[in-house]
């Protein structure tokens, strides 16, 4: 005779920051797994942003809320009922000429008004996605560092030199940081994600930050091939982690029970001219640059994500895998053109 089993009651999700790309897949990923899932975005009359979250409607329960970070108690409604808080979300402005105002004091006070709100709701756990801007960025002298979960960046550094987009990872520092000491005090479940630099596909219908520093070696756009230079003479290498991976790590930290602290995301650890000559090989209709500064040849450091790894978490796409989807994303968008032959 058949047992009668209660059903299991379905989970639900708020993921903050919608029209964000890591924020679309990971609620593709959530609805597809059966989730409820809520949603906020700052602006959801501009139709241009809200595009792709309409399709994801069709493939489950998914709720869109309007809330800013910067709005205390903006994300009460939309985490009403909910058991998991994916705080994907953060202020971004490199053309800020106050990095101070613009990004790192609305990053800060918009993690403490949503764990404000987290605290009202009686969340389950909080999942934050921080980045390895927040851990790698350092003086000190390589080859051969490898970077942990208890590896911080070197604030005074960042501060005291002010390199190209300095604000970026002082923000992403700081705002974890609050977020820790929020946590603690207000006896919320936390765990923090600290991706790499996020390649693969993407639903947006305008290509995400990540994705045209990663393309920037074929695109040519100067303003991407600085920035990925900067970002490896700054953080000591240019590793990477497909989306979907990411957006897979923070389900399997979310519902992991003895998951705690930080977890670095990472699949592969290159640089700037071995990705360049990568991709020659690879796509070779592509014109892509050659020419390097020496500095940039060896990287400084590696990022280890030993600590998933060992808590039975699987990366599924390698670097293949990664730029096959990217060429194939920029050339539907009419964003790159074989070189004539």
């Amino acid at each position: 005779m058949e047992q009668n089993s209660t059903p299991t009651a379905t989970k639900s999700a708020c993921v903050i920051g919608g029209t964000g790309n890591l924020a679309s897949i990971l609620i593709k990923h959530l609805l597809q797994s059966g989730y409820k899932v809520n949603t906020t975005v700052r602006d959801p009359e501009n139709e241009r942003k809200m595009a792709h979250l309409r399709p994801l409607q069709e493939l489950g329960d998914l709720k869109i809320f309007k809330a800013d970070l910067i709005d205390e108690g903006s994300f009460d409604s939309a985490f009403l009922g909910c058991q998991y808080i994916f705080h994907v979300a953060t202020p971004i402005n490199f053309k800020s000429e106050d990095p101070e105002k613009d990004m790192i004091k609305p990053a800060m006070q918009g993690v403490i008004n949503v764990l404000k709100s987290c605290v009202k709701n009686s969340i389950k756990r909080v999942i934050y996605t921080s980045s390895a801007a927040a851990v790698s960025i350092n003086n000190l002298s390589g080859p051969g560092l490898v970077m942990k979960e208890n590896n911080w960046t070197d604030i005074n550094f960042l501060r005291k030199e002010k390199p190209l987009n300095w604000g970026y990872p002082v923000s992403k520092l700081l705002a974890e940081k609050t977020a820790w000491a929020f946590a603690v005090e207000n006896n919320i479940d936390l765990v923090t994600v600290i991706p790499t630099l996020i390649a693969g596909n993407s639903l947006l219908s305008d290509p995400p930050s990540s994705l045209s520093l990663s393309m920037s070696l074929i695109t040519g756009k100067e303003m991407y091939l600085t920035g990925l230079k900067e970002m490896q003479k700054l953080s000591g290498s240019i590793s990477f982690i497909h989306v979907d991976d990411l957006a897979r790590a923070h389900m399997f930290l979310a519902e992991k029970e003895t998951a705690s602290g930080r977890y670095i995301c990472c699949a592969y650890n290159t640089s700037v001219p071995e990705t360049a000559g990568f991709l020659r090989q690879r796509y070779p209709k592509y014109n892509v640059l050659s020419e390097f500064e020496e500095c940039l040849s060896i990287p400084k450091l590696m990022l280890s994500s030993e600590k998933i790894i060992n808590e039975g978490f699987r990366f599924e796409y390698g670097i293949n895998e990664m730029y096959d989807q990217m060429i194939e994303y920029f050339e539907s968008k009419g964003l790159i053109k074989a070189r004539d032959s």
